[in-house]
Parts: structure tokens; sequence; C-alpha cells
């Protein structure tokens, strides 16, 4: 505890230099130090007065956050003039065969009317950092190359609901060998194979993907052989064993303990992609298969899962005519009810999903983009004998469904929801959008999305509200310093209010705000 306390005393000592330090007095710095930097004050019942102050905390929290930001832009000034020679990289002397990069963030968020089950807080809120550093050594066609990663989170409630998607401390990421082989496979093309733990990011990434806003990610131990053409067609085929990611016990997740990831035979993910980048003069088109095949180890129980899942998707990027994306998969194979040692019954799978995604860039100020949106992903019906929920894998959900983290009520499970988008670019270094959406239950006796609500009976409906949210980024040093500001806002309906284990919370308001750099 003690060091967290001096993390955050750090934290307030420059924020408190920049000109919204007047924001930070000697009490806040108190009860920063006390409510944040003991977990085990955070978990305490609370009168309405402390309520009061634990606000008024998290408003200081977000205060002083954008404070640093702006402190770290006038830092970040200083080293603007030496932009062009790669701060990190020119540092090392700008070495021919080496690749370096390294990435810094710091994120502060907050929600309110909670959308989870007990015993999940009605309120909470989060301080992460992540740091990664990236290296790869290029030798002739061999290439040599790490990635490590530690993800830490500070000041959640002692029930929070944060986990392995925010802290995974001093993790090795990626440490990989892989072999560049070049217009062996066709003149103009290029192909890799690649042995050793890595990341995988595919096509639209909803169902394999890494993306930004986690505070981890994802990684795979095994075998990936990628090919591209002369004409920008695609290739990906892979077998892996996913990293299992730790601390699995809330103990080691609120003390931010280090324990390194692994990987296990009785947990395997393997398929393949492809993608022709013109059916058309502008339409591309891509097909995939992948297969998960799960069982029980010695140490963890499992549902044993043996999914097949085969989809294809439609693309047009947005330009000046009117761009759009349709993208489905059906997943089929067996799974258990439970992951009891005495459950032997499997399920027969039969699942699906669905995105469309029609928009236009308007010839407007800011560069308008107004867009439309569908999504759909079975429920389970209950049905004896048969599962239907979709298991969206190793996939991404920010882009389509809003922020995760402390967030994240939708995803790719049990959904119905359309929805309308506008983005704006106000210049370069500006960016912003605003979405709203509305959300619907496919079968109304399974839990609703990623909440875990859940009305056995069906008779709490199908409506289980909307969903609001917007984000603005700003570079403040092009390519290496960015701040970004967002905020979801969750109108909950019928289904999420009256389900038998849905919270009495009122709606759900959250808000985060980040500085990144990348050097």
């Amino acid at each position: 505890m003690l060091a967290r306390t001096a993390i955050i005393s750090s934290f307030c000592n420059m924020a408190s230099r920049t000109k919204f330090g007047k924001h930070l007095t000697d009490q806040h710095r108190y009860r920063l130090s006390y409510n944040i930097g003991s977990p085990h004050r955070s978990g305490a019942t609370m009168t309405p007065s402390s309520r009061v102050q634990r606000n008024r905390v998290i408003r200081a929290v977000l205060r002083l956050s954008m404070g640093a930001a702006l402190g770290t832009a006038s830092v970040g000034q200083a080293i603007a003039k030496d932009a062009e020679a790669g701060p990190l990289y020119k540092a090392l002397g700008a070495p021919d065969r080496l690749t370096i990069k390294l990435t810094l963030r710091s994120r502060v968020e907050a929600i309110d009317g909670q959308f989870r089950p007990p015993p999940r807080p009605a309120d909470d809120r989060l301080w992460s950092l992540r740091t990664t550093l990236f290296a790869e050594y290029k030798q002739g066609p061999l290439r040599i190359g790490g990635e490590v990663i530690d993800a830490r989170g500070y000041g959640e409630n002692v029930k929070s609901s944060v986990g392995t998607g925010e802290v995974d401390a001093v993790e090795l990421a990626q440490g990989y060998v892989a072999l560049d082989v070049n217009n062996r496979f066709g003149k103009g093309s290029t192909a890799a194979l690649t042995a050793g733990r890595f990341a995988l990011n595919i096509g639209s990434s909803r169902l394999v993907g890494r993306t930004d806003f986690p505070n981890t990610v994802n990684s795979f131990t095994g075998l990936n052989f990628e090919w591209s053409g002369a004409g920008k067609d695609h290739f990906i085929g892979f077998w892996t064993m996913p990293a299992l990611k730790g601390p699995v016990d809330d103990r080691g997740v609120h003390h931010n303990a280090v324990n390194w990831d692994r990987e296990s035979p009785e947990l395997q993910f393997y398929g393949a992609s492809f993608t022709k980048a013109k059916i058309t003069s502008s339409v591309s088109a891509e097909v995939y298969g992948y297969r998960l095949a799960e069982r029980d180890s010695a140490s963890i129980a499992t549902r044993n899962r043996r999914l097949s899942t085969v989809g294809t998707r439609l693309l047009r990027s947005s330009g000046k005519r009117i761009d759009f994306e349709a993208e489905g998969a059906y997943q089929f194979g067996k799974i258990r009810a439970t992951v009891a040692a005495s459950d032997h019954a499997d399920l027969k799978v039969s699942a699906y999903f669905a995105h469309a995604e029609i928009g236009k860039e308007l010839a407007l100020p800011w560069a308008p983009r107004l867009s439309l949106h569908g999504d759909i992903a079975s429920g389970d019906s209950g049905t004896p004998g048969h599962y239907g929920r979709f298991d969206s894998l190793f996939g991404a959900r920010r882009t389509d469904f809003g922020p995760t983290a402390l967030y994240g009520p939708i995803g790719r499970a049990n959904l119905v929801s359309p929805g309308v988008r506008i983005e704006v670019k106000p210049w370069p270094k500006l960016d912003g959008f605003v979405m709203a959406r509305g959300l619907w239950l496919e079968h109304t006796a399974d839990s609703f999305s990623s909440t875990g609500v859940r009305d056995r009976s069906g008779r709490s409906g199908s409506y289980a509200g909307a969903q609001f949210e917007g984000r603005v980024r700003y570079w403040v040093i092009p390519k290496e310093v960015r701040v970004e500001l967002g905020s979801a806002y969750l109108v909950k309906a019928l289904f999420l209010q009256a389900a038998p284990n849905a919270p009495a919370t009122g709606n759900t308001r959250y808000v985060y705000f980040d500085v990144s750099g990348q050097f």
C-alpha cells in the first residue's frame, strides 16, 4: 500500500505543477491517499456524506488527470523539435537492423449506476497504467522480436469488476522468431512464418483482434503463416495455444501481482482467413474459419468448448462515395452446461452473429461521416440438449459497442441492436464521434449480452434500453502524445430494471480520460 500511495502522491505532485493544480488541495491529496490508495478502505460501507466526499475525490482525479495531460504536453513540446529523429530510436543511435517502440498510457475512469448484478458495487473508479516495450531485430530474412507489457490498476473497489482485462503486471506479450520469404509465392508477394508467442489481429477484429482500448492484450503461442500478394490479397493460417491470463484471483488483481501467463495443450485455437482485395474495383471480401478446442486440465475446470466458426465479410472503405461493411458468422460444435467435473453431457451448439453498416462522408466542414449500424447475435433458448449463445472467441468490441474496462455492457451475444453514428475530424490533430443505439435481447430467457442480468422465465421482456456514447481525441504532438476523453450513458429499460438479478442502481453513467504516448 505504501508503494501505491507513493505513486498517487507523485501523480498529484505532477498535476499540481500544471495550471489545473489549483484544484488539488492538501485535502484532496489526503483523500486520494486514503480512499484510492487503500483497497480495503474502498470496499468499506459508505454513508451518504462519505459518498459525496468520494464523488468529490473522483471529480478531483479527473481534473488532475486533465492537468497532468496538459503538463505532459508542455514537456512534449520541448522534444517536438527532435520529433523528426524519433526520440527512442535516435537515442539508441538509430541502429540499422533494430525496430523499437515504447508506449505509455495513464487512464482515469469512473462508473455510477452499475449494470452488473451484485456483488459488483453500484459505483466504482479505476486509475490504470500501461507500459509496453516492443523490439525487433532483423538480420537478412530472419527476425527476432519481443514485447513486454506492464498493465496495472489502482483505486478500484474491493468488489470491483476489474480483472485480467485491466491488470497483467510485467508480462511477456510477445517473443518470437520469424522467417521472411518474399517472391516465393508469386512475383511481388511477401510471406512470413512466425514461431513463438505473438499477437493476432485478423480482419475486422470481431473474433480475433488486438485493439488499443483494453489495458492488456491477448497472446498466442504457436505457429503463424502470413502471405500478401502483389494485388494486396492476404492469407493467414495459424495454430496456437492461447495464453491463459493471470492473476486469476481477486487478491492478485487488486495487488497487481506478477503472475506470468501460461499456455496449455488443453486449450488450442487454430484456423485460417483469406481476403480478396478486389472482388470489384472498390469492394474486398474475406472468408474465414476458426476452431477452438478446450478441455479440463489438472488445475482448471472448463465447459469443454469444441467450437467451429465460419464466416465472411464484405467491405468498401469510406471515401467520397457510400461505404459499407457486412459480416456474418455461424458457430457450431459442442459445449457443456457447467464446469462441474460431474457434468459429462454435451450440448449441441448452433449460434450466429451478423453486423451491417452503411455510411457516407459528407462534403461539409469537419468532414462528417454519417453511418447506420445493425448488430445481431444469438442467445440461448434453454432448449434441452442445445446451446445457442454465440461465443465471440478472442474478439474486440470497443469499435462497435463502446468502452470496456469498468464499462462494457454490450458484447456479441444475445443482442439485437440498431444504431446511428456521426464522426467528425475538424483538423488532422482532432477527431471525435457520437453514437446512439437501441438494445434488445435476441432471446428473453438468456442473460443480456455482457451484463450478466438474466430472467430465466422470460417475463421481463426483450427491451433492455439504449446506449449513448461519445469520444474526443487530440494529438498534442502528432504521432507521439495524445489525449482522449470519452463517456457513455446506458438508459435501462424494463429488462434491466425488472429481471430478478438486475441491480436497482438507476441508469449507468461512465466517463474516462487518458493520456498516451508512443516513442
